[in-house]
């Protein structure tokens, strides 16, 4: 990448915190292996007083989570042998009663074609404990058959948060840090995070605080979840995720050791639901020419990605070997919409370099 590539997209940036779309983010970008981009730009908090954004600053991953702790919890389990991923729900889960006729499968929650709605109401969310929310979502039924149209599901990645824990036999939180974080050095990521708290990008201003969440999740269900979900609740860094990105695009590999089979990472990417307008893979969102998202109009069709709700991204290009790690705390000023635009005029301006 040259120099006048990269105050294209400093100049990208740095626009977009001047006019007030963002408090901050940091950016990481890696082609055929080489991380070749890392800056910070604006602040990771504002309000109450502003402090500047920095490299580690660590972010809240929102429904990133979904495709780093999730789905390789998931994938690990498959190459293991301990699941199939087209078992049903009911073969992990003690009391959920599949149909018989269309029973749900592990491959229906991660392809967001399970019918289960999208979340729950916010009212009914805030007055629940875990085991109550827990027990709702075990007892949701689809609302259209299973297999038959996409519809971007919470309550299917909080059932495959204890599918995982099931095939595992231990928690959540463990099995990935041993698995999958310890292994590639993601020494900043986790759920339920202690850092020194100025270490964090500051989010949301919660009115049962009485301040911005720093540290805390910003999913309402998460955080009546305690802070652990399949859905979100993971905190990371840059440079975290760009270590997981360099393992995904080493075909799973990392320093001579398979962390994820390369099979399963290329079933995830595969087109799972061609019937619909919104490809999916497994976990993941794939390019789409005829229907935007996210990725922008030039990284290839191959491409595969993720978003948060928080303002966090990751894309991969598998046909330029490119990596592109986007992590803001776009909500900190509330929830706008500016970020649907910002990200895929970054991914073109970045695709416009290679």
């Amino acid at each position: 990448m040259g120099e006048m590539d990269e105050s294209r997209i400093d100049a990208f940036m740095e626009q977009e915190v001047r006019d007030g779309h963002l408090p901050g983010a940091v950016l990481a970008v890696a082609a055929q292996g080489q991380p070749v981009l890392r800056r910070a730009y604006g602040c990771r908090a504002v309000y109450p007083q502003k402090e500047a954004m920095e490299w580690d600053t660590v972010f809240d991953m929102a429904s990133l989570t979904k495709v780093l702790a999730t789905l390789p919890a998931i994938l690990k389990l498959a190459g293991d042998g301990r699941l199939s991923i087209d078992d049903t729900i009911g073969g992990h889960i003690r009391g959920y009663a599949d149909y018989a006729e269309h029973p749900i499968t592990i491959r229906h929650l991660l392809t967001h074609t399970s019918g289960l709605r999208a979340g729950l109401p916010m009212k009914e969310v805030m007055a629940m404990n875990r085991e109550e929310l827990l027990e709702r979502v075990r007892s949701e039924r689809p609302l259209s058959t299973p297999g038959k149209e996409v519809v971007y599901s919470d309550l299917g990645f909080i059932l495959l948060q204890l599918i995982a824990e099931q095939a595992a036999g231990e928690p959540f939180t463990s099995f990935l840090e041993r698995e999958i974080y310890a292994p590639l050095g993601m020494k900043d990521t986790g759920f339920l995070p202690s850092f020194e708290p100025s270490r964090y990008a500051s989010t949301e201003y919660s009115e049962v605080a009485g301040a911005y969440k720093r540290g805390v999740v910003h999913d309402e269900k998460a955080e009546r979840m305690g802070g652990i979900s399949g859905h979100a609740g993971l905190f990371s860094t840059a440079e975290d995720v760009l270590k997981f990105a360099s393992m995904i695009h080493a075909g799973g590999r990392h320093e001579g050791r398979e962390i994820l089979a390369e099979s399963w990472l290329a079933e995830a990417r595969r087109n799972q639901t061609p019937f619909a307008g919104e490809f999916r893979g497994l976990g993941w969102q794939l390019a789409n020419p005829d229907s935007p998202n996210s990725a922008g109009s030039l990284l290839s069709a191959a491409s595969y990605g993720h978003t948060g709700f928080t303002g966090t991204s990751i894309w991969f290009d598998p046909e330029r070997e490119l990596q592109i790690v986007l992590l803001t705390n776009r909500v900190h000023f509330g929830r706008t919409d500016a970020i649907l635009r910002i990200r895929p005029q970054l991914h073109d301006l970045i695709s416009s370099c290679f």
